[in-house]
């Protein structure tokens, strides 16, 4: 089932395969996607579906060194014809990294543990966040809508709202984090309402069979964790997101780092839960990954560093090849080693 294709009502894939969003940090000049990472892409364009890295949606939300951004024309002129990945870190930041007149931000003000890199400092904490306010709250939803307007405008089929990793939109969802006692915190519905607050506005801009989410329940990432109520509260926000009617729901199991992993009856609830397109990713190979959609428990599998080191993996894995080995040395350096110059198979 791997390499047949997926025909869904608003979605038509040569293959089951899915090129998951890696951070890779190559937007060099003012964090503007480039002819470097249009080459990257294309290489891997035999992918059924390729998920972009993150894209911030906003200024305040370009956390990492030499992430793109989506919220000017410029960035519009660097894009494809793919789903971009719309990730605001929120309080995963340095003001560093951020451009003049930028601030990071987060659900508190409690400052996320573990350091970041720097092009200028190197290794620094992450720096303090400002609570932010129901008016950011609101601008930052707005944010996540102009973004995904840009990303049409730029010839990208949709766009994923990351939901996890712990950035913003997980900040909000996530119990170890979100310690609000306002209408955005404080109980499962608090807690939902800034991601469906989102994911509403920017169905309301692009159309909810452009849209997708990306979620990581039992994450550990950035200082998350499962709280007592994760799995109600996952099933709760998944029959809300089924509601709306969005394209895909793209979950993601981080036990393969060495995480907690999810569990399969969760899994299999959310999976029965959502009525559009269903992807599993996390640590999965090909014979892992036929298993999965032959019994049913998703419609497509993403990939991520196989991908990385195999611009062909599609047809490498047709071919029961052998994958090109990984330089994780490489992995958020700027230029195109470890990035462009991957050999294909029989090269």
């Amino acid at each position: 089932m791997l390499f047949t294709p997926l025909t869904a009502p608003a979605l038509q894939l040569n293959n089951r395969i899915v090129m998951a969003p890696m951070t890779r940090s190559r937007a060099v000049d003012h964090n503007t996607p480039n002819a470097l990472m249009a080459e990257y892409y294309g290489q891997r364009a035999t992918a059924g579906l390729i998920v972009t890295e993150g894209a911030s949606p906003s200024p305040n939300g370009l956390g990492y060194a030499r992430i793109p951004g989506l919220f000017t024309e410029a960035h519009v002129q660097g894009g494809g014809k793919i789903f971009v990945q719309l990730m605001h870190t929120g309080r995963v930041g340095h003001v560093a990294n951020l451009p003049a007149g930028a601030e990071v931000l987060g659900p508190t003000a409690e400052v996320c543990p573990g350091q970041m890199h720097t092009d200028a400092q190197g290794m620094q904490p992450h720096s303090a966040p400002r609570a932010m306010t129901e008016a950011d709250i609101a601008q930052a939803v707005a944010e996540y809508a102009r973004s995904a307007q840009l990303a049409i405008a730029a010839g990208f089929d949709g766009v994923e709202l990351h939901a996890a990793n712990g950035y913003l939109i997980e900040q909000f969802l996530n119990a170890s984090v979100n310690h609000r006692s306002d209408a955005y915190g404080g109980s499962i519905e608090g807690r939902n309402r800034f991601a469906l607050d989102v994911v509403r506005a920017t169905v309301a801009a692009i159309g909810a069979d452009r849209v997708g989410i990306r979620l990581s329940p039992y994450g550990v990432i950035n200082g998350t964790g499962a709280s007592p109520d994760v799995e109600a509260q996952y099933l709760a926000l998944t029959e809300a997101l089924s509601q709306l009617g969005i394209l895909y729901l793209h979950l993601l199991d981080h036990s393969a780092l060495g995480a907690p992993p999810v569990p399969a009856a969760l899994k299999l609830q959310l999976r029965q839960a959502f009525h559009g397109v269903f992807i599993l990713a996390g640590g999965f190979d090909q014979a892992s990954a036929q298993s999965a959609l032959q019994s049913g428990h998703a419609d497509l599998i993403a990939f991520a560093r196989p991908f990385i080191a195999n611009p062909d993996l599609v047809e490498r894995m047709q071919a029961n090849a052998a994958l090109n080995p990984v330089d994780m040395a490489t992995f958020y350096t700027p230029g195109a080693k470890g990035y462009t110059d991957y050999p294909a198979l029989g090269a």
